[in-house]
């Protein structure tokens, strides 16, 4: 099975994954990103600055096969 692996970037810190995670195909690898960053937008709270998310999911080889965005921000009426 091919290892992927997830690297996740707030904005200001990048978190780079260096064990990964073997799954069938890079359908699985995206399924994997997206529960992810789900979890990383269920925890936000009322930010007082806009946050920016990126998670990178590259292969073994360590090309970046896709990324995901999230950007939150929350502006008064």
């Amino acid at each position: 099975m091919p290892r992927y692996f997830i690297d996740i970037h707030d904005g200001t810190n990048l978190v780079r994954d260096h064990e990964g995670f073997d799954v069938p195909d890079l359908t699985a690898a995206r399924a994997q990103a997206v529960r992810i960053m789900t979890r990383i937008a269920q925890g936000l709270s009322d930010p007082r600055e806009r946050q920016d998310y990126v998670i990178a999911v590259r292969d073994a080889q360590g090309v970046v096969r896709l990324r995901l965005r999230l950007s939150y921000d929350i502006e008064p009426g």
